[in-house]
């Protein structure tokens, strides 16, 4: 027979016993995981106040190499180096902004 049996018209209702999700093997009382990972101290995590300010003026200024690069306002420009120069310094903003906190 159906684990499913009819209620009324439309609804369906579980038939036998109805446990919680989980297998029941969760740690017992007492007894530590060995999975444990201390929290990090927060003065650890904290990041200076500079460092964004450091993260904005890397992008800008990278990102403004290129579109003056392109306007021919730099000297010696159009060349190849302005644009490496302003991609190194979007690349190195992105990578502060990975640190940051």
């Amino acid at each position: 027979m159906s684990p499913l049996s009819k209620q009324r018209p439309g609804r369906f209702a579980r038939r036998g016993r109805t446990t919680p999700k989980g297998n029941g093997r969760g740690p017992r009382p007492g007894k530590q995981s060995g999975r444990y990972t201390p929290p990090v101290p927060r003065r650890v995590r904290k990041s200076p106040k500079w460092m964004g300010a450091l993260i904005l003026g890397l992008l800008v200024v990278g990102a403004l190499a290129i579109v003056l690069n392109y306007f021919d306002v730099l000297p010696a420009s159009p060349t190849n180096w302005y644009l490496l120069g302003g991609i190194v310094l979007i690349a190195s903003g992105f990578v502060v902004a990975t640190q940051y906190h």
